[in-house]
């Protein structure tokens, strides 16, 4: 009789998250390269810097949408005469 052999596999890993120049992200959410750019820099949103490179990961750009959405309101108000 032989052993049973017993394979371990190594744990699979998530292919790594893409970064995104400023142009990208911009275009992504459809905001000024300009705004997003002055708004990394004063360390307001989310970013990476590699080296004097500014990134926005796929997880950046999320809480930028997530700190920027707002709950609805309900009824609109109207404008008394």
């Amino acid at each position: 009789m032989t052993a049973p052999s017993h394979r371990t596999t190594a744990p699979q890993q998530d292919p790594p998250s893409r970064l995104y120049t400023p142009a990208e992200a911009a275009d992504i959410l459809t905001v000024r390269e300009s705004w997003l750019r002055r708004q990394a820099g004063q360390r307001r949103i989310p970013c990476t810097f590699l080296g004097k490179h500014l990134r926005f990961s796929d997880a950046d750009i999320q809480q930028i949408i997530a700190a920027g959405s707002r709950p609805t309101s309900g009824r609109r108000r109207t404008r008394r005469r």
